[in-house]
Formats: C-alpha cells, structure tokens, sequence
C-alpha cells in the first residue's frame, strides 16, 4: 500500500528571493544555455545546488556536490529557505497549453512524502530502463547536502477523481510562477490535519507508477539502504533515527527515519489533463546512410510508403495520427526524402522474441527493436549512451535537424499512450529510455525535503 506522509517542506522566503528567478526545470532537462540563464537569474538560484558547474580544479575536497552542501547550509542559515511551521501537503496545479496546441489545460496533484518501496513489493512501479551513470551523480549529491529538491512524479488511478476534489483550492495560492514554457505553477500548503488524514487514507490502496524521476527515486533507494546498513552498524541502544519537524500525524503507526521517506508528486493517472508527448529519435553521425538503404531495409518489418518530402511539422503529425487509428506508425524523414512505416510484419517474429506481447505492439520498441538496432545496426548499448541518438520533443525542431544537415534522419512518431504506460509498469516491464514524455514537468524548488 501507499504510504504518504505530510511534511514541513523548506521554501523559498519571498521577501529574499523572487520565486521566478531561483526555481528551475528538472536537472535532466536544464540545457547549458539554460544553466548559464539561471546562474545569471539569481545568486540564490536552485541550479547552483542541482546542477553546479564542474571545474576543471575540481578536488575531492572542492567539487561541485560540496559547493552545492555549502550552498544549501548557507542558503538555510542566511534565511533564504524558511522552514513552515506544520507538517503539510502541498496542492500543486498546472496550467498549460500543448506545444503547438492551442487549448489551455489544467493539471492537478499534490505534493507529499512517499514511503520509499523496493519494487518487489508491489507498491511502485517502474515503466522505463535507467542509467548507472546518472544514478552515481545523484547519490553523491543526496550524499552531501541529504536533500531532496526536485519532485518525482508519480502516477495513481482514481477514476472518480476523489482525491483532486478533496484538494481542490479555494483561494489564493501560496506561491505562484510561470516558467520558461508559459506554463502557470501555482501551490497551495494544506495543513489541516483532518484533511491530510483523509488524503492518506485514500491513497492507502494505490499502487504508484514513476512517470518521471526514475534514476531519483533508484537514487532515493540506494541512499535508503546505505543509511539502512549505516543504522544497522551502530552500538547496541542507540535509539532508532526520527525524521526532523513535527511528528507525523497518525501516532498510532511507527515513525520512519528520514531516509525512509522521498517528495513525490501525486498525479491521477485518469485524469483529462494528463498529456504524455512524443519523444522522437533523431539519429546523427552514421557515415554509410542511406536513404534508399533504410528503406529498402524497413520492409522487412513494415509496409513502406514514400511520402511527398517537403512536409512540414503540421503535416507530419497529420500523417502519424491518421495512420496510428489503424495501428503501428513511424515516419522517417532524410534532408529530402520521407517514409511511413506502418503495418508491421514483425510482431512475433526472432527481433521481438524476447519481449512480451504487450512490448510487441508498441511504436517506440518497434522502432528500436527493428529500425534503429535491425536496420541501421546501432548497438543497444549505444543507444542507451545516446552515441548516435538524440531524443527531440518538437517535431519542427526534428525536421530542422535533418534539413539543416545535422542528423542522418529523423524518426516521428505517435505519443506511448496512458493505458500502455499503465499495462506495461503492472506487468513489471520496462519501456526504452525516454519513451514517454509527460508535460509538463514539475518545477524544482517549490518545496525542498531536508533530512535532518
């Protein structure tokens, strides 16, 4: 089951800094314009904590994990963050449009502590592979500062939407800020234990799926059973380790340590404003590509039809979600050709052998499985380096890639949908990297949970 836990979440003060100008996107989506954009923001800026500049006289002593521990100690001590005074659930909403929409959206979740959960248990639920590199880079800085400053996104179903309508706002927000992307942050701290109370309970039966966040909440787990192993070791008597603030409000159940526990953003999965985009793949740097070769290549596994070239993005995403009603469809666009992929051959075929049915069918494995690896002979393992691959949101910026003579190829496609995402992390398996893009992202540094 779900364990959520209200916390006294760290917060920027107002008064010393404006929230526009020091909370940033998601470490894993900060570009270097991006950083350099937020260093020049503000010197309170949360970049300096997740995402410090190494240095070329970077030590083992001074590095960017102690800069960012010296940081975030200063930070705390000058009062730039201000801890609130009750344990507390955070409402979060967003509201957005689509890129290359139109229609304005609306979000909904709350942000609290989850009990970290090893995936036997059957409590959380992974849906895509994660990489021992950026696994290594967030546990030395978990290590050092023992903070969590981004939120992992979490996905659970409540199809009546009971927990959204028990949070639903009524006044005005407690922080409020509009990012890079136009996308509206608004949040509002609830400290009413009998609220918080019920919100538990309805979350006890849920089962969670990781939408974003998946090498932090590995990271998350091993820091756990460091701490745990730590623990463990100590002399005998010495009392078992209490989270910091205030107890928890139910004094009838054990109090985890700490390190038991990670902020998470609660989002239901079956709700309208939920929107997972595409994550198109465009490959670069394959000196013997040919066009006329991944086609002749691709039909082996699909039907191949040549497509008028000089198609734009708007005619693009025409073609896929037309073909995708009928199933499988992948567009493959050169600087002047442009192919559709669709009616596959190779479900069930020695390429996807090894994989379940429910993996068979999606888009971004065929693709993998029986273009990229089958057709254009990149390894699986440098795809996971991203040695030949770059993983785009936009499909304009695809095309502009591919025609501006920087990449071989760009492969579009259709957005995983919910119900796959769904059927795939209940089944415990797991998609290729960046098969789901959920938008928009969650900001970091609205809330931040200190260990002690």
């Amino acid at each position: 089951m779900a364990h959520i836990s209200p916390f006294r979440a760290l917060r920027y003060d107002p008064a010393r800094a404006s929230l526009p100008q020091v909370v940033t996107q998601p470490y894993d989506k900060i570009t270097p314009e991006m950083q350099a954009q937020y260093h020049a923001d503000s010197p309170y800026n949360l970049v300096r904590i997740i995402l410090g500049k190494q240095e070329p006289t970077d030590t083992s002593e001074d590095n960017r994990y102690t800069r960012a521990a010296a940081y975030f100690h200063d930070w705390r001590r000058q009062g730039i963050f201000l801890q609130d005074p009750e344990p507390s659930l955070y409402s979060y909403v967003q509201r957005f449009t689509v890129p290359g929409g139109k229609t304005e959206l609306e979000r909904r979740g709350f942000i609290g502590l989850g009990r970290i959960e090893d995936y036997p248990a059957g409590v959380v639920f992974r849906h895509e592979q994660t990489l021992a590199k950026p696994k290594a880079d967030r546990l030395d800085l978990l290590r050092a500062t023992r903070a969590h400053f981004g939120q992992l996104f979490m996905l659970y179903s409540d199809p009546a939407g009971e927990i959204d309508s028990l949070l639903a706002p009524a006044d005005a927000p407690d922080m409020e800020t509009r990012d890079q992307y136009g996308v509206l942050h608004r949040v509002w701290r609830i400290a009413d234990s009998s609220l918080i109370n019920l919100v538990r309970g309805k979350m006890r039966d849920k089962k969670l799926i990781i939408a974003d966040g998946h090498h932090r909440y590995e990271t998350a787990l091993n820091y756990r059973n460091e701490r745990r192993a730590a623990a463990a070791g100590s002399a005998p008597g010495v009392p078992r380790e209490r989270s910091s603030g205030s107890p928890l409000v139910r004094a009838t159940e054990p109090e985890d340590a700490p390190y038991e526990l990670v902020m998470m953003t609660f989002i239901n999965m079956d709700s309208p404003g939920l929107v997972i985009l595409p994550g198109h793949r465009v490959v670069h740097g394959l000196e013997s590509f040919s066009p006329d070769a991944l086609r002749d290549g691709a039909r082996a596994y699909f039907s191949v039809e040549e497509v008028d070239p000089p198609i734009d993005a708007l005619r693009a995403n025409a073609i896929l979600r037309e073909a995708g009603h009928m199933g499988t469809a992948l567009l493959a666009v050169t600087a002047n050709r442009a192919f559709l992929f669709d009616t596959p051959k190779a479900i069930g075929s020695s390429v996807l052998a090894d994989l379940s049915l429910r993996q068979q069918s999606l888009d971004v494995v065929q693709l993998h499985k029986c273009l990229l690896q089958g057709v254009l002979g990149i390894s699986e393992e440098a795809i996971r380096d991203q040695q030949n691959i770059s993983y785009v949101r936009e499909t304009a910026e695809a095309l502009d890639r591919v025609r501006s003579g920087g990449a071989n190829v760009a492969f579009l496609m259709n957005p995983v949908r919910m119900q796959q995402v769904r059927d795939i992390a209940f089944a415990g398996e797991v998609l290729p990297q960046k098969s789901t893009d959920f938008y928009p992202k969650l900001l970091s540094g609205l809330t931040i949970y200190a260990l002690e």
